[in-house]
């Protein structure tokens, strides 16, 4: 029997990417909210603050040892190509430093470490976040650059093969996978930005749960059950 929408909702909250897609939405919606209420209506966007707050705390519990997926792909599979080998190394350099440094950021923001630590925990590993997410934007656009070239030839032989058919479906559904990574890589890298190098556009509540939310709705998509 097919899986209906159910199914797939269960299967994609068993997932640590797809608990964390969803708490990171509840995390951007009460920034926003609090963003709204608080000139109006003081005491719900105080309350509103902390549902925020115990989001952002829960999503740093559950990526624990998250880290060891960057070492994991570089051990498994580093690159296809020397290019790639290269982008590799430095995106999941800079995403492994984000997450070892997250786990110091969340234990000082529940005050096993000493709070004081936060900052510079903080400043840490929204460097190596926002650094890893370079490489992986520039990886995502150059393998979208070759699909549509393998494309290109694809549709200019008019094979109308029943192979040729699926290699061009395979690359438009890999290009929208790939995109939907984009988005999410690029509205992260401005909430890593307001970390790093805080400013009135990046730290306005606004962009950052705009933000937040198009970087959450993309890894919906990404990790949704087909």
């Amino acid at each position: 029997m097919k899986n209906d929408t159910v199914d797939k909702l269960v299967i994609f909250l068993a997932k640590r990417d797809g608990i964390d897609k969803l708490v990171k939405t509840f995390q951007y919606v009460s920034k926003l909210v609090h963003w709204q209420t608080e000139a109006t209506h003081p005491e719900i966007a105080n309350r509103i603050k902390q549902w925020e707050v115990a989001s952002g705390l829960s999503r740093k519990a559950f990526r624990t040892g998250r880290f060891l997926t960057g070492f994991n792909a570089l051990r498994r599979s580093p690159g296809s190509t020397p290019t790639f080998k290269f982008l590799a190394v430095l995106a999941n350099a800079g995403e492994m430093v984000y997450f070892f440094f997250d786990h110091f950021l969340w234990l000082s923001r529940i005050g096993t470490l000493d709070p004081k630590l936060a900052r510079k925990m903080s400043f840490i590993s929204a460097f190596g976040e926002s650094f890893g997410y370079i490489f992986f934007i520039i990886s995502d656009f150059i393998i979208i650059r070759e699909g549509l070239e393998a494309e290109k030839k694809l549709v200019t032989s008019k094979e109308e093969s029943k192979d040729a058919k699926e290699n061009i479906r395979k690359i438009k559904a890999d290009r929208v996978m790939r995109l939907m990574a984009v988005a999410a890589n690029v509205a992260d890298l401005v909430i890593g930005v307001a970390d790093i190098e805080p400013n009135p556009f990046c730290n306005h509540a606004v962009t950052l749960g705009i933000s937040g939310l198009v970087s959450a709705w993309a890894g919906w998509y990404r990790n949704w059950p087909s």
